[in-house]
């Protein structure tokens, strides 16, 4: 397993980032053009392996129409200014504006403000009404609340994230969310998550989840590891959780579940390795939040940001860099890694030598650490 020793006492497993690998090319070469990025999970198709994240810099009822028409499936966050405020663009032109020492206060400030139902209907149907597959998402706190809420506004999937989410939540105070009874009555599919190990991720398949999101406190706004002490590197994480997905495939007699990479999938070559490692498909936040579209305008926070009693994330400036048309199809006119990212995944499997993704995460990967310039 790799351990190391930390001292006497204490040993410890070594795991690995992004930057830690790379893939390598094969004895066969491909056209680009004859590679195809599609992504199926449950009875919906989408043409590209891309989950816009339901964070409030990322994505609003606009840009998640905008995203699902390019080939995506958007996601809108649930508990986020969209259905606090009725119209939240003066906060969101506020947030942007606010100088950095006084930006997490503020922000407590503006999510104080209660969730209203009604907001929550109609920004589901606003999507719905464009043609355009409906995800929303709530947190596990949140979930019990407004559930039948989003169902009955008509959601083609359900998000269930958190920093992390376990399927043995114990609490002495309150009835946790049995996920296992919730996704069972659920008419809809549940990707649940955030997850980053074998054996949480297992137990949240045998929920009945069809996806399971990987990543804890790697994200651009994210200060978990600062915080909480806690950390998980993203490229481990998602072969671990690969792992139990190909277990459990054997254990449920044929049943597949999604591995999705949440948390650390910065450019277009970190989609590239999260495939590489067994992801099936990615959620970008800050890659998305780059957009001139995006609602954060240059920056991105999550919800830990504005917790109200222990911040685990702060507002980051990620600039724009383009249209979201040019972030996801190009052309590119840097060479970071920002711009394109369908056509760098194109050109890498193609380099590689393969046809799809699900075949792609059987790509030979290296160790091989570097610094990103």
């Amino acid at each position: 397993m790799n351990e190391i020793e930390i001292g006497r006492g204490k040993r410890g497993r070594r795991a690995y980032s992004f930057d830690d690998i790379a893939v390598v090319p094969s004895r066969r070469t491909r056209d680009p053009e004859e590679v195809s990025v599609g992504w199926q999970i449950d009875a919906y198709h989408f043409d590209l392996p891309v989950i816009a994240a339901p964070m409030d810099s990322v994505m609003s009822p606009q840009s998640a129409i905008a995203f699902g028409q390019h080939g995506g499936l958007p996601v809108l966050d649930l508990e986020g200014l969209w259905t606090r405020y009725p119209d939240p663009q003066p906060l969101l032109d506020e947030i942007a504006a606010l100088a950095p020492e006084r930006a997490t206060a503020r922000m407590q400030e503006i999510y104080r403000e209660e969730i209203q139902p009604e907001l929550i209907v109609e920004r589901l149907r606003q999507v719905r009404d464009a043609g355009v597959t409906v995800a929303g998402a709530l947190s596990p706190q949140r979930t019990q609340q407004f559930w039948r809420t989003v169902v009955d506004a008509g959601v083609d999937m359900f998000v269930i994230r958190g920093t992390t989410v376990s399927a043995e939540h114990v609490s002495g105070r309150a009835e946790p969310l049995n996920l296992k009874r919730f996704i069972y009555e659920l008419d809809v599919p549940v990707i649940v998550g955030g997850v980053a190990s074998y054996t949480p991720a297992l137990h949240l398949m045998r929920t009945g989840a069809a996806g399971v999101l990987v990543g804890f406190g790697g994200g651009a706004a994210h200060t978990t590891r600062r915080t909480l002490g806690i950390h998980a590197p993203i490229a481990s994480a998602i072969a671990d959780v690969a792992a139990a997905r190909r277990d459990y495939l054997d254990e449920s007699g044929g049943r597949y579940v999604h591995v999705i990479a949440d948390g650390g999938v910065g450019t277009s070559g970190d989609i590239v390795k999260a495939i590489a490692c067994g992801a099936d498909a990615v959620m970008l936040g800050a890659a998305l939040a780059r957009s001139t579209e995006a609602p954060g305008q240059g920056f991105h926070w999550g919800p830990e940001a504005h917790h109200g009693d222990l911040p685990r994330g702060e507002r980051v400036a990620v600039g724009s860099v383009g249209t979201l048309e040019q972030i996801l199809f190009g052309p590119s006119r840097t060479a970071d890694g920002t711009t394109n990212l369908v056509g760098a995944l194109r050109r890498a499997m193609a380099t590689t030598g393969y046809t799809d993704p699900k075949e792609f995460q059987r790509v030979e990967v290296i160790v091989a650490p570097h610094q990103r310039s």
